[in-house]
């Protein structure tokens, strides 16, 4: 904040400075309180003052959200670098938003075991709020779904295996 001076004269002006700062920062802090800001920054005569709030910030999760242990995380990653090499792969053609079904609550366009022609919609994926369907490369049977519903998949991750 302020330099003091080594004299007793300065020393009384830096006093005041102080005073003159906790009232300023007082008031800054009411202003955040009447604007419902969470912070403010103010710059005068080279005194920089900045005041913020702390702000928690909580999502809302879905009842029936169980976040993965971290060990199956671990092994659902290694997995799916050996899975990428897999013959019978459709990988993720675009980043986005995997589902099953067209819509929450719908019959899935696939499950495990189905069997599936070319052409045939596997899943969808949503890029930019556009479903996007991603069609079956191939006809066969549809071995392992490698991605939840709803989860984010990138650009070339495995999504189902067809053999």
């Amino acid at each position: 904040m302020a330099r003091q001076p080594d004299n007793k004269s300065a020393d009384k002006s830096a006093a005041n400075l102080k005073s003159d700062d906790s009232a300023l920062i007082r008031e800054l802090a009411l202003l955040l309180d009447e604007t419902s800001l969470t912070e403010i920054e103010i710059e005068r005569a080279g005194l920089r003052v900045r005041v913020a709030r702390n702000v928690t910030v909580s999502a809302a999760m879905p009842a029936g959200f169980q976040p993965a242990p971290v060990a199956a995380a671990a092994a659902t990653a290694a997995a799916g670098a050996d899975l990428a090499k897999h013959p019978g792969v459709v990988p993720s053609p675009m980043v986005g938003t995997a589902y099953w079904a067209p819509e929450p609550g719908a019959k899935p366009f696939i499950d495990v075991g189905s069997k599936v022609s070319a052409g045939q919609t596997l899943l969808i994926i949503e890029a930019m709020k556009t479903m996007n369907q991603i069609p079956s490369p191939r006809a066969g049977t549809v071995t392992q779904i490698l991605v939840e519903d709803g989860q984010p998949v990138e650009f070339g991750e495995p999504l189902v295996i067809i053999e």
